[in-house]
């Protein structure tokens, strides 16, 4: 799994989303901005991260946190229940 690079801080951080919560442009391919990196952080159950580009698939729990590198398609898909945030850094 990948990890944030050193110079990089947190910034904001998502609300706390369950399996019936998740906005809809998370569950499809999306990005972040140059420059933005995230950490999808699974407080309980387990969430699927796909990255597009290039193609690889996690499963994310509460010992594995998902990394989101800057301007990468991604998506996630909930595995039955589920409570997950996503935190930003630059």
């Amino acid at each position: 799994m990948k990890t944030l690079p050193s110079h990089v801080a947190p910034y904001k951080k998502t609300p706390k989303f369950d399996e019936t919560s998740i906005p809809k442009g998370l569950l499809k391919a999306h990005q972040t901005k140059e420059g933005v990196w995230g950490k999808i952080v699974v407080l309980e159950g387990r969430l699927r991260y796909k990255m597009t580009e290039p193609e690889e698939e996690i499963i994310l729990n509460d010992g594995i946190f998902g990394v989101v590198e800057p301007t990468l398609f991604h998506e996630v898909e909930p595995i039955g229940r589920v409570k997950f945030y996503v935190e930003f850094y630059r």
